[in-house]
């Protein structure tokens, strides 16, 4: 288990996703310094139980020397669809290494050798990095993440329709990233999974017929799952402008509709000793947030 008084450096604290890490990591008796870059992002992680904060940037070395000294491991998830992710995260596994950090664990994407897709090939270098870096290294190849249904439920729950960019037949494996942050507290708490590369995904093979599905039960109405074209779904969703993210975003979804992305759940499971979450469950958590399913 983690030593009594060492400390762990969260990168992305603050964050959808790594900031689910830090209460797994709390809970396992870890102290957490969460890198955050401003003032808001500092108490986010206080609230999230960090234990003190570090301001850092991943593109300013100085800054991440002293973020990573004196502590015993490192949580990284890279940004995503930024032009140099691959650099920040060897930023970072230099970092630590330098500082004689003990254990690292990269959250990275599910099959990062298809390297059609900029922002799996990105994780590569940093996967290098950390294989040479004499580290105890755990990386993490999550699937895509249940929590990125959430951009699209306002939609669900006004109009009954549940839309993505490619074809609704098209089956894909999901994870709840809250097994992921287990999985990652695991890692950083004890040698267990040490020296290992993991696919993590909790649903294997699910369509958006399927997803559908299960929402209508969940709200005891009938979704339709809808297919529109990338753009007029960006504007649906609120996406980003920001034109590189746009783009890397949208050649993921081509991929999906060229491929498909079906993964195996043997190995999340193997690592929690229980069954991950499920979608269903996920669902049903999104559906009591709604004010009418409070109130009654």
């Amino acid at each position: 288990m983690v030593t009594n008084g060492s400390t762990i450096l969260l990168g992305g604290a603050s964050g959808r996703f790594a900031g689910m890490v830090l209460p797994e990591l709390v809970a396992r008796g870890a102290r957490v310094r969460a890198l955050v870059r401003n003032e808001a992002q500092a108490a986010s992680a206080y609230r999230l139980g960090a234990s003190e904060v570090v301001f850092a940037d991943l593109r300013d070395v100085g800054s991440l020397a002293k973020a990573v000294d004196g502590v015993e491991g490192v949580f990284h998830i890279g940004p995503a669809f930024v032009p140099d992710e691959a650099q920040l995260g060897i930023n970072m596994v230099h970092a630590a290494y330098q500082a004689g950090v003990r254990r690292f664990v990269f959250s990275s994407v599910i099959q990062p050798t298809n390297t059609a897709l900029a922002n799996h090939a990105s994780k590569i270098p940093v996967e290098n990095a950390l294989y040479s870096s004499g580290m105890a290294y755990t990386i993490l190849h999550p699937t895509n993440f249940f929590q990125n249904i959430r951009i699209g439920w306002e939609k669900v729950v006004r109009d009954s329709l549940f839309a993505e960019p490619f074809p609704s037949t098209v089956r894909i494996g999901r994870v709840d990233y809250r097994d992921v942050a287990e999985v990652a507290a695991i890692a950083l708490t004890t040698d267990t999974v040490a020296y290992g590369s993991f696919e993590l995904c909790g649903e294997a093979a699910l369509s958006r017929e399927d997803i559908a599905a299960v929402m209508g039960e969940v709200l005891e109405r009938p979704v339709a799952p809808a297919a529109p074209e990338f753009n007029e779904w960006a504007a649906m969703v609120g996406l980003t402008n920001d034109r590189q993210y746009r783009q890397s975003l949208a050649a993921v979804y081509r991929h999906y509709a060229d491929h498909g992305a079906p993964a195996n759940t043997r190995v999340l499971r193997a690592l929690l000793g229980r069954e991950p979450r499920s979608l269903r469950h996920y669902l049903e958590e999104l559906a009591a947030e709604l004010p009418a399913r409070r109130e009654a």
